[in-house]
Protein backbone atom coordinates (compact mmCIF):
# COMPACT_ATOMS: atom_id res chain seq x y z
CA UNK A 1 0.00 0.00 0.00
CA UNK A 2 1.83 3.39 -1.25
CA UNK A 3 0.96 6.97 -1.58
CA UNK A 4 2.77 9.95 -3.73
CA UNK A 5 5.46 11.02 -1.39
CA UNK A 6 5.30 14.97 -0.85
CA UNK A 7 7.75 16.78 0.54
CA UNK A 8 8.91 16.41 4.12
CA UNK A 9 6.53 13.21 4.50
CA UNK A 10 8.50 10.67 6.33
CA UNK A 11 5.97 7.38 5.78
CA UNK A 12 8.63 5.45 8.48
CA UNK A 13 8.39 7.88 11.33
CA UNK A 14 7.63 7.15 15.06
CA UNK A 15 3.98 7.10 14.43
CA UNK A 16 3.95 3.94 11.96
CA UNK A 17 4.63 1.16 14.22
CA UNK A 18 1.70 2.89 16.54
CA UNK A 19 -0.36 3.13 13.84
CA UNK A 20 -0.22 -0.64 12.63
CA UNK A 21 -0.22 -1.91 15.99
CA UNK A 22 -3.99 -1.41 15.54
CA UNK A 23 -4.08 -3.79 12.79
CA UNK A 24 -5.65 -6.69 15.26
CA UNK A 25 -8.08 -4.49 16.80
CA UNK A 26 -9.45 -3.70 13.49
CA UNK A 27 -9.95 -7.34 12.56
CA UNK A 28 -11.12 -8.57 15.48
CA UNK A 29 -13.89 -5.63 15.71
CA UNK A 30 -14.47 -5.67 11.81
CA UNK A 31 -15.16 -9.73 12.39
CA UNK A 32 -17.67 -9.37 15.33
CA UNK A 33 -19.56 -6.33 13.23
CA UNK A 34 -19.45 -8.55 9.98
CA UNK A 35 -19.14 -12.23 11.13
CA UNK A 36 -16.79 -13.10 8.61
CA UNK A 37 -12.49 -12.52 8.21
CA UNK A 38 -12.63 -12.14 4.23
CA UNK A 39 -14.82 -8.78 4.98
CA UNK A 40 -12.93 -7.46 7.99
CA UNK A 41 -9.22 -7.91 6.77
CA UNK A 42 -11.30 -6.03 3.22
CA UNK A 43 -12.37 -2.99 5.82
CA UNK A 44 -9.42 -2.96 7.98
CA UNK A 45 -7.08 -2.40 4.04
CA UNK A 46 -9.44 0.23 3.35
CA UNK A 47 -9.07 1.47 6.63
CA UNK A 48 -5.31 2.02 6.17
CA UNK A 49 -5.58 2.62 2.74
CA UNK A 50 -7.85 5.95 3.76
CA UNK A 51 -5.58 6.85 6.44
CA UNK A 52 -1.99 6.67 3.97
CA UNK A 53 -4.04 8.57 1.72
CA UNK A 54 -3.96 11.89 3.90
CA UNK A 55 -0.94 13.82 3.97
CA UNK A 56 1.56 14.21 6.22
CA UNK A 57 0.65 16.92 7.76
CA UNK A 58 -3.15 15.39 7.95
CA UNK A 59 -1.98 12.54 9.53
CA UNK A 60 -0.09 14.71 12.42
CA UNK A 61 -3.61 17.06 12.69
CA UNK A 62 -5.30 13.63 14.11
CA UNK A 63 -5.45 13.53 18.27
CA UNK A 64 -5.91 9.69 18.68
CA UNK A 65 -4.92 8.37 15.08
CA UNK A 66 -6.47 4.58 16.85
CA UNK A 67 -9.69 6.69 17.57
CA UNK A 68 -9.62 7.88 14.22
CA UNK A 69 -8.50 4.33 12.82
CA UNK A 70 -11.69 3.09 14.60
CA UNK A 71 -14.05 5.69 13.22
CA UNK A 72 -13.03 4.91 10.00
CA UNK A 73 -13.86 1.09 10.47
CA UNK A 74 -17.07 0.99 12.05
CA UNK A 75 -18.44 3.43 9.60
CA UNK A 76 -17.22 1.39 6.65
CA UNK A 77 -18.61 -1.57 8.53
CA UNK A 78 -21.79 -0.48 8.86
CA UNK A 79 -22.28 0.84 5.32
CA UNK A 80 -21.35 -2.89 4.26
CA UNK A 81 -23.77 -4.11 6.82
CA UNK A 82 -26.57 -2.08 5.07
CA UNK A 83 -25.70 -3.32 2.04
CA UNK A 84 -25.45 -7.43 2.82
CA UNK A 85 -29.11 -7.39 4.05
CA UNK A 86 -29.81 -6.94 0.21
CA UNK A 87 -27.25 -9.21 -0.54
CA UNK A 88 -28.73 -11.88 1.55
CA UNK A 89 -31.85 -11.38 -0.48
CA UNK A 90 -30.18 -13.20 -3.30
CA UNK A 91 -28.00 -15.69 -1.23
CA UNK A 92 -28.61 -19.50 -1.72
CA UNK A 93 -30.17 -21.24 1.45
CA UNK A 94 -28.87 -19.71 5.15
CA UNK A 95 -26.46 -17.33 5.70
CA UNK A 96 -23.90 -18.35 8.52
CA UNK A 97 -21.26 -16.22 9.79
CA UNK A 98 -17.29 -17.29 8.51
CA UNK A 99 -15.74 -19.80 11.51
CA UNK A 100 -12.72 -19.36 12.68
CA UNK A 101 -10.30 -22.14 13.65
CA UNK A 102 -7.80 -21.79 16.85
CA UNK A 103 -4.32 -22.27 16.00
CA UNK A 104 -4.48 -25.99 17.84
CA UNK A 105 -6.61 -28.21 18.15
CA UNK A 106 -8.66 -29.14 21.25
CA UNK A 107 -7.86 -32.37 21.45
CA UNK A 108 -4.86 -33.30 19.64
CA UNK A 109 -3.07 -29.98 20.09
CA UNK A 110 -2.00 -30.17 15.84
CA UNK A 111 -2.15 -26.76 14.15
CA UNK A 112 -5.07 -26.19 13.06
CA UNK A 113 -4.77 -22.70 11.72
CA UNK A 114 -2.16 -22.85 9.41
CA UNK A 115 0.83 -19.95 9.78
CA UNK A 116 -1.46 -16.82 10.30
CA UNK A 117 -0.36 -13.75 11.14
CA UNK A 118 -0.66 -12.82 14.58
CA UNK A 119 -1.91 -9.81 13.76
CA UNK A 120 -4.86 -10.99 11.80
CA UNK A 121 -5.90 -13.82 14.15
CA UNK A 122 -9.22 -12.41 16.03
CA UNK A 123 -9.33 -13.09 19.94
CA UNK A 124 -11.50 -16.20 20.62
CA UNK A 125 -13.52 -15.53 23.34
CA UNK A 126 -17.34 -15.76 23.89
CA UNK A 127 -18.33 -12.69 21.83
CA UNK A 128 -17.49 -14.51 18.89
CA UNK A 129 -19.25 -17.74 19.48
CA UNK A 130 -21.38 -18.82 16.69
CA UNK A 131 -24.47 -18.79 18.90
CA UNK A 132 -23.46 -14.79 19.34
CA UNK A 133 -22.42 -13.57 16.48
CA UNK A 134 -25.98 -15.66 15.15
CA UNK A 135 -27.97 -13.40 17.12
CA UNK A 136 -25.60 -10.33 16.31
CA UNK A 137 -26.72 -10.97 12.51
CA UNK A 138 -30.67 -10.58 13.81
CA UNK A 139 -29.76 -7.05 14.60
CA UNK A 140 -29.91 -4.03 12.13
CA UNK A 141 -26.90 -2.84 11.23
CA UNK A 142 -27.06 0.07 13.89
CA UNK A 143 -28.02 -2.10 16.54
CA UNK A 144 -25.00 -4.26 15.77
CA UNK A 145 -22.53 -1.62 15.77
CA UNK A 146 -23.72 0.46 18.71
CA UNK A 147 -24.12 -2.73 20.80
CA UNK A 148 -20.41 -4.15 19.66
CA UNK A 149 -18.80 -1.06 20.03
CA UNK A 150 -19.99 -0.60 23.64
CA UNK A 151 -20.98 -3.71 25.56
CA UNK A 152 -17.91 -5.88 23.38
CA UNK A 153 -15.00 -3.24 22.81
CA UNK A 154 -16.49 -0.46 26.13
CA UNK A 155 -16.59 2.46 23.78
CA UNK A 156 -18.29 5.45 25.32
CA UNK A 157 -21.69 6.14 23.56
CA UNK A 158 -20.07 9.95 22.81
CA UNK A 159 -17.39 8.04 20.49
CA UNK A 160 -19.86 5.37 19.12
CA UNK A 161 -22.70 7.93 18.49
CA UNK A 162 -19.46 9.64 15.81
CA UNK A 163 -19.46 6.09 14.00
CA UNK A 164 -23.32 5.24 13.96
CA UNK A 165 -24.35 8.83 13.12
CA UNK A 166 -26.88 9.34 15.74
CA UNK A 167 -26.70 10.98 19.39
CA UNK A 168 -25.57 9.49 22.39
CA UNK A 169 -28.86 8.86 23.69
CA UNK A 170 -29.88 7.04 20.53
CA UNK A 171 -26.65 4.87 20.76
CA UNK A 172 -27.70 4.02 24.21
CA UNK A 173 -31.20 2.89 23.13
CA UNK A 174 -29.76 0.67 20.10
CA UNK A 175 -27.65 -0.73 22.63
CA UNK A 176 -30.31 -1.44 25.28
CA UNK A 177 -32.66 -3.46 22.24
CA UNK A 178 -29.10 -5.44 21.25
CA UNK A 179 -28.60 -6.78 24.56
CA UNK A 180 -32.89 -7.81 24.77
CA UNK A 181 -31.90 -9.55 21.37
CA UNK A 182 -28.93 -11.53 23.41
CA UNK A 183 -31.37 -12.13 26.30
CA UNK A 184 -34.14 -13.99 24.51
CA UNK A 185 -31.75 -15.88 22.55
CA UNK A 186 -30.20 -17.58 25.43
CA UNK A 187 -30.83 -20.86 26.57
CA UNK A 188 -33.55 -21.02 30.07
CA UNK A 189 -31.03 -23.90 30.78
CA UNK A 190 -27.92 -21.42 30.72
CA UNK A 191 -24.37 -22.96 28.53
CA UNK A 192 -22.78 -26.55 29.25
CA UNK A 193 -20.02 -26.82 31.28
CA UNK A 194 -18.74 -30.24 29.49
CA UNK A 195 -19.25 -29.13 26.00
CA UNK A 196 -16.15 -31.01 24.76
CA UNK A 197 -17.51 -34.40 26.51
CA UNK A 198 -20.69 -33.79 24.29
CA UNK A 199 -19.37 -33.08 21.45
CA UNK A 200 -17.01 -35.67 21.50
CA UNK A 201 -19.94 -38.21 22.51
CA UNK A 202 -22.13 -36.93 19.19
CA UNK A 203 -18.65 -37.71 17.53
CA UNK A 204 -18.71 -41.28 18.26
CA UNK A 205 -22.64 -41.62 18.43
CA UNK A 206 -22.17 -40.15 14.63
CA UNK A 207 -19.25 -42.05 13.32
CA UNK A 208 -21.40 -45.17 14.35
CA UNK A 209 -24.54 -43.87 13.01
CA UNK A 210 -26.14 -45.08 16.50
CA UNK A 211 -29.13 -43.05 15.55
CA UNK A 212 -30.49 -43.78 19.41
CA UNK A 213 -27.78 -42.05 20.94
CA UNK A 214 -27.51 -39.59 18.62
CA UNK A 215 -31.17 -38.47 19.58
CA UNK A 216 -30.01 -38.80 23.52
CA UNK A 217 -27.79 -36.20 22.86
CA UNK A 218 -29.85 -33.75 21.20
CA UNK A 219 -32.27 -30.89 22.58
CA UNK A 220 -36.09 -32.48 21.24
CA UNK A 221 -36.22 -29.33 19.80
CA UNK A 222 -32.80 -28.68 18.66
CA UNK A 223 -32.24 -27.18 15.24
CA UNK A 224 -29.33 -27.94 12.66
CA UNK A 225 -28.77 -24.74 10.00
CA UNK A 226 -26.61 -25.44 6.93
CA UNK A 227 -24.64 -22.91 5.09
CA UNK A 228 -23.68 -24.10 1.47
CA UNK A 229 -23.61 -21.16 -0.29
CA UNK A 230 -25.00 -22.49 -3.58
CA UNK A 231 -21.46 -24.06 -3.97
CA UNK A 232 -21.75 -27.11 -1.97
CA UNK A 233 -24.39 -29.67 -1.18
CA UNK A 234 -26.58 -29.55 2.03
CA UNK A 235 -30.06 -29.38 3.49
CA UNK A 236 -31.52 -26.32 2.21
CA UNK A 237 -33.66 -25.45 5.46
CA UNK A 238 -33.05 -25.90 8.81
CA UNK A 239 -34.03 -29.21 10.41
CA UNK A 240 -35.98 -28.63 13.42
CA UNK A 241 -36.22 -31.57 15.91
CA UNK A 242 -33.47 -33.81 17.74
CA UNK A 243 -34.48 -37.24 16.14
CA UNK A 244 -34.72 -35.80 12.68
CA UNK A 245 -31.42 -34.57 13.27
CA UNK A 246 -30.10 -37.75 14.08
CA UNK A 247 -31.71 -39.80 11.76
CA UNK A 248 -30.61 -37.27 8.68
CA UNK A 249 -27.03 -37.05 9.95
CA UNK A 250 -26.57 -40.95 10.59
CA UNK A 251 -27.60 -40.71 7.05
CA UNK A 252 -24.89 -38.51 6.08
CA UNK A 253 -22.48 -40.87 8.04
CA UNK A 254 -23.72 -43.49 6.03
CA UNK A 255 -23.68 -42.03 2.64
CA UNK A 256 -19.99 -40.41 3.42
CA UNK A 257 -18.53 -43.81 4.12
CA UNK A 258 -14.70 -44.11 4.71
CA UNK A 259 -13.85 -41.00 2.35
CA UNK A 260 -15.01 -38.60 5.36
CA UNK A 261 -13.36 -38.38 8.88
CA UNK A 262 -14.52 -36.24 11.53
CA UNK A 263 -12.03 -34.37 13.80
CA UNK A 264 -12.53 -32.65 17.23
CA UNK A 265 -11.29 -28.64 16.47
CA UNK A 266 -11.83 -25.69 18.12
CA UNK A 267 -14.68 -23.59 16.30
CA UNK A 268 -14.56 -20.32 17.68
CA UNK A 269 -13.42 -21.04 20.93
CA UNK A 270 -15.87 -23.88 22.04
CA UNK A 271 -15.00 -27.24 20.99
CA UNK A 272 -16.94 -28.15 17.58
CA UNK A 273 -16.32 -30.13 14.50
CA UNK A 274 -14.46 -30.66 11.13
CA UNK A 275 -15.79 -33.00 8.51
CA UNK A 276 -12.34 -33.54 5.94
CA UNK A 277 -13.48 -35.16 2.88
CA UNK A 278 -11.06 -36.98 0.36
CA UNK A 279 -7.85 -34.84 2.86
CA UNK A 280 -10.12 -31.68 2.15
CA UNK A 281 -11.81 -29.20 4.90
CA UNK A 282 -15.10 -29.70 3.49
CA UNK A 283 -16.97 -28.48 6.39
CA UNK A 284 -16.99 -27.15 9.79
CA UNK A 285 -19.49 -28.00 12.75
CA UNK A 286 -20.29 -25.27 15.57
CA UNK A 287 -22.25 -26.68 18.24
CA UNK A 288 -24.34 -24.84 20.85
CA UNK A 289 -25.09 -26.75 24.15
CA UNK A 290 -27.79 -26.09 26.92
CA UNK A 291 -27.43 -28.24 30.10
CA UNK A 292 -26.49 -31.55 28.62
CA UNK A 293 -28.52 -31.35 25.22
CA UNK A 294 -27.20 -30.18 21.94
CA UNK A 295 -29.50 -27.10 21.30
CA UNK A 296 -28.18 -25.68 18.23
CA UNK A 297 -25.71 -27.32 15.06
CA UNK A 298 -24.25 -25.11 12.80
CA UNK A 299 -22.74 -26.41 9.28
CA UNK A 300 -20.76 -24.29 7.38
CA UNK A 301 -19.91 -25.67 3.93
CA UNK A 302 -19.36 -22.99 1.77
CA UNK A 303 -15.46 -23.31 0.48
CA UNK A 304 -15.26 -19.38 0.40
CA UNK A 305 -15.80 -19.21 4.09
CA UNK A 306 -13.24 -21.99 5.15
CA UNK A 307 -10.16 -20.83 3.26
CA UNK A 308 -8.87 -19.92 7.33
CA UNK A 309 -9.00 -23.90 7.53
CA UNK A 310 -7.45 -24.20 4.63
CA UNK A 311 -4.13 -22.57 4.79
CA UNK A 312 -1.08 -23.84 6.03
Amino acid sequence: MTTRAEPGDDRSGPGLSAIMSERRRLINLGYRLLGSLADAEDVVQETYARWYAMSAREQQAVESPGAWLTTVAGRICLNLLGSARARRETYVGDWLPEPLPEPTEWITGRSGAGGADPADRVTLDESVTMAFLVVLDSMTPAERVAFVLHDVFRYPFGEVAAIVGRTPAACRQLASSARRRVRTAQSPAGPSTGQADIVRRFKTAWEAKDIDALISLLDPDATATADGGGLAVTHPRPIVGGERIARHYAEIARLSGDRTTFLEYTVNGLPGLVARHDGTIATVFAFEIAGDRIRRIWAVRNPEKLRPWRIG
